[in-house]
């Protein structure tokens, strides 16, 4: 069961890297936001777990998932914003 559980990482980590690669600069910040959504329902889905109180190794996962996520999601906004003011350009009176 666990050899079945680490080939399926390891093909997911290839498949994502390839598919990631080949994202057209044109795609990043649209594919950002899409990621930050999924993030969010990440996000939902650790605070069930951590709220859950079952016993103290799932709230502790919870916690974690829950930091992770928001790093995720706030890095993501960062990175998606300081993409668009470079499309952006410069404004008239600068």
């Amino acid at each position: 069961m666990m050899t079945t559980l680490i080939v399926i990482f390891v093909l997911a980590s290839f498949v994502g890297f390839e598919v990631i690669t080949k994202v057209p600069p044109q795609l990043h910040t649209p594919l950002m936001s899409g990621s930050n959504a999924i993030s969010g329902i990440a996000i939902v889905g650790a605070m069930l777990t951590a709220g859950a109180g079952q016993d103290q190794v799932s709230s502790i996962l919870g916690l974690v998932a829950v930091v992770l996520a928001s790093t995720n999601v706030v890095g993501g906004f960062l990175v998606t914003d300081r993409m668009l003011q470079m499309f952006a350009g410069k404004k008239k009176g600068s």
